[in-house]
């Protein structure tokens, strides 16, 4: 069992005995989407630490944008459950990358390519999300890899 399970179920019981209902609800919830992950396939298998962090980041998504739905469809209260969620659970992950250490990052995965253009573009994001070990988001990898690639 990796630390930040062990450190999900500590926080829970703690959360528990303070008849923290939110937080219970939101560490529970966690602990079985890492729980489902580890069962998940042909055979149950142990998880690292930095499964469980992209299974935490993937929640923490999950929330987000669950949030952005539900302030679209003008339920303002349901959204501010959900950020909620997401903002307890972004505090047992790493600090996400600023943009100049993801700029450094980029600009240096572009400098290691011999004759970098598009073509090489997945390559480059691959690398780029090896060295960010998900302390930074897909969507704005790719972006920026790709305005690396275009100047």
């Amino acid at each position: 069992m990796g630390a930040l399970k062990d450190r999900l179920r500590t926080d829970l019981t703690a959360a528990m005995k303070a008849r923290d209902t939110v937080t219970t609800g939101t560490l529970r919830m966690a602990i079985a989407a890492i729980g489902n992950e580890e069962v998940a396939g042909a055979s149950a298998r142990t998880l690292d630490e930095a499964e469980e962090q992209a299974i935490l980041t993937r929640e923490v998504r999950k929330r987000r944008e669950s949030a952005e739905a539900y302030l679209a469809g003008k339920r303002p209260e349901l959204a501010d459950k959900e950020e909620q969620e997401a903002n307890l659970l972004s505090t047992y992950l790493p600090a996400p990358l600023t943009e100049e250490e993801l700029d450094q990052i980029v600009s240096e995965e572009v400098a290691a390519v011999d004759q970098a253009s598009l073509k090489q573009m997945g390559q480059i994001i691959k690398a780029v999300n090896a060295r960010a070990q998900g302390r930074a988001d897909g969507s704005v990898v790719a972006a920026k890899v790709k305005a690396a690639l275009n100047s």
